[in-house]
């Protein structure tokens, strides 16, 4: 779409300029080299993005701030040896030319900008020279890349296993014995690839579907009941204690299912992270102030490096990978909790101190307060009662 979009400008571009510079040669002598056909710089404003009009001289004549934020234009000049080579060469054939180029930002420090550049004849002295924005469709594309990478990864260590563990049980086929106990290995192993599979699913449908399309009003008690429910198995035979604070009866829109997802992979994460004799706490507090219903899940666990908190949402990235792969963790369940609470207008903070244990809190908007019935309709309900 956006590259229909601006080959259909750079058509207008071309054929305005020549329109103008026809009748400019047939009446006049040629313009000067920074004179810019009329309404050239209008439509130019109106484009938004990086736009430049460079003379015979490759002199900046005209510029948007765009393209001067881009880095496209720096120091009134365009710097770029393959655009400038671009530009060069429609001014020798006169025909159309495109080229990628990356760019950094002025201001950005190291921060650079992807661009595609469209270069063009505007007139008979001047060319146009039209960017669009590829960085974060670039950026899209590596994530997509770096995710089918790190799943096919993730796939080889239970397959793999499960590969082995089948040898081994066909060589041990007289042994009831060894049988067992490689089978309850790959059970092991199956649920593993299960909970990976599944996990690669629901993060795929929060990325690319519409988690509130039937957004209704949610009991935040109920969510967070059902969520340490399913969670209370492991934690008993963990040895970790689940407690839950006391009920609030807040509520917000969004999907029940989706939030419960959320608030079992944060206390199912604290669980694995915490060691035998501790505690896990699960409360719902709301902020009149924000008028937010917020979800706490806290543990006294390992707690988190400085280092870590900033990649902890990172598919795939794990504090503790020996731990996390020990316990079953697939690196994907603080990733969807992310998302989850994104789709439902929230946030994820942490509070963490290594040795002390972690908290997790949801932020999410409170729904809207109910309207009470009409007075006057109580009273009729009541005098038909009667």
């Amino acid at each position: 779409m956006a590259a229909a979009l601006l080959g259909l400008v750079v058509g207008c571009l071309v054929a305005l300029a020549v329109r103008r510079d026809d009748v400019r040669v047939a009446q006049v002598p040629p313009p000067g080299p920074s004179d810019v056909p009329a309404g050239v710089p209008e439509l130019l404003a109106v484009l938004g993005g990086p736009a430049v009009v460079l003379d015979v001289s490759d002199g900046v004549v005209r510029a948007s701030p765009a393209a001067h934020a881009v880095g496209l234009v720096r120091r009134g000049a365009v710097v770029d040896p393959d655009v400038l080579a671009a530009v060069r060469s429609v001014r020798a054939d006169g025909e159309v030319r495109e080229v990628d180029v990356d760019l950094q930002v002025p201001a950005g420090g190291t921060a650079r900008r992807a661009l595609s550049v469209r270069v063009a004849p505007l007139g008979l002295l001047h060319v146009v020279v039209l960017g669009s924005d590829r960085t974060e469709a670039r950026r899209l594309e590596q994530v997509r890349r770096d995710f089918v990478v790190n799943v096919g990864h993730e796939l080889k260590t239970p397959v793999g296993a499960m590969s082995v563990l089948a040898e081994a049980m066909a060589d041990a086929a007289d042994d009831p014995e060894a049988v067992r106990r490689f089978s309850a290995r790959m059970a092991v192993e199956a649920r593993r690839l299960a909970v990976l599979v599944h996990d690669v699913v629901e993060l795929s449908r929060l990325q690319d579907g519409e988690p509130l399309a039937a957004a209704e009003r949610v009991d935040v008690d109920d969510v967070v009941a059902e969520a340490v429910d399913r969670c209370s198995t492991t934690a008993s035979s963990r040895g970790i204690g689940l407690e839950v604070g006391p009920e609030t009866g807040a509520e917000v829109v969004g999907d029940a299912e989706l939030l419960t997802t959320a608030v079992r992979n944060l206390v199912d994460n604290a669980i694995r992270y915490s060691d035998a004799g501790t505690r896990v706490a699960v409360g719902v507090r709301v902020d009149e102030s924000t008028d937010s219903v917020e979800v706490s899940v806290t543990d006294q666990g390992i707690g988190i490096a400085p280092a870590d908190r900033e990649r902890i949402f990172e598919r795939f990235y794990r504090v503790d990978p020996a731990r996390s792969r020990q316990t079953g963790g697939t690196g994907l369940g603080l990733s969807i909790v992310k998302h989850v609470v994104a789709g439902h207008g929230g946030d994820v903070q942490l509070w963490s101190q290594e040795g002390q244990g972690s908290t997790f809190t949801l932020r999410v908007p409170q729904a809207p307060a109910r309207r009470s019935a009409p007075a006057e309709a109580d009273t009729e309900q009541e005098e038909f009662s009667g």
